[in-house]
């Protein structure tokens, strides 16, 4: 059961020691958001560069841009240990995940809630983790969907019955809360953003959320 804090909700003025407050998770989670594939705009391949520089996580790029098939492959360049892409958002996402690969990184596929786990079932074994969003994206701080629950678990038995080891994660809404039901749903890796970034120790939540995920076992 893997920790990634989303720094979404961090102070990007001090990222270094906002990165270094989480440095017990398992990886930093960034979100790169254009302003047209979601509506919002964060930062992009600049902040991204100096995470990886500024952490000794490893960091997990979530791209909510539009044509990652152009772009997705230089976060890849800039260290990411993980780049994730929306299927929606692609147009030859095989070609991209073995790019992706090539480049070192592991590959990853983000689905919005109303795109079925179906859609991608025929390629899924290309990737390294898919990622289900249990909010829509583009803004933290949004409340879990429950609905996705039956997702998670059929993204669960789909990859199970394949005999794959592709990680599950789960990103929006994710707290104390909620991260108990999305374990036992089959999820393994958790973005956690305002859950984290509102407490003063964070390590403390890392380690609480990482156990409340645990004590799940599918």
């Amino acid at each position: 059961m893997l920790i990634h804090p989303s720094i979404l909700n961090c102070d990007v003025a001090r990222i270094a020691s906002e990165l270094e407050s989480i440095s017990s998770a398992d990886a930093a989670h960034v979100d790169v958001m254009d302003n047209h594939f979601v509506p919002n705009l964060t930062w992009g391949l600049p902040v991204v560069q100096a995470c990886a520089a500024a952490s000794r996580l490893p960091i997990d790029a979530h791209l909510m841009i539009e044509d990652p098939d152009r772009w997705a492959p230089a976060y890849a360049e800039a260290g990411c240990a993980s780049v994730t892409f929306h299927a929606e958002a692609a147009h030859a996402p095989v070609r991209l995940a073995r790019e992706l690969h090539r480049l070192g990184s592991r590959a990853a596929i983000a689905l919005k809630p109303a795109t079925p786990i179906e859609a991608i079932g025929d390629v899924i074994a290309e990737f390294d983790m898919v990622l289900i969003m249990t909010v829509e994206p583009g803004f933290g701080g949004q409340a879990f969907l429950p609905s996705m629950l039956d997702k998670i678990s059929r993204t669960r038995a789909l990859l199970s019955s394949a005999h794959l080891d592709i990680a599950i994660q789960v990103d929006g809404g994710i707290s104390r809360d909620t991260i108990t039901r999305a374990a036992e749903a089959g999820a393994n890796v958790f973005v956690a953003g305002s859950a984290i970034f509102s407490q003063s120790d964070r390590a403390e939540e890392i380690a609480t959320l990482r156990h409340l995920a645990s004590t799940c076992v599918h």
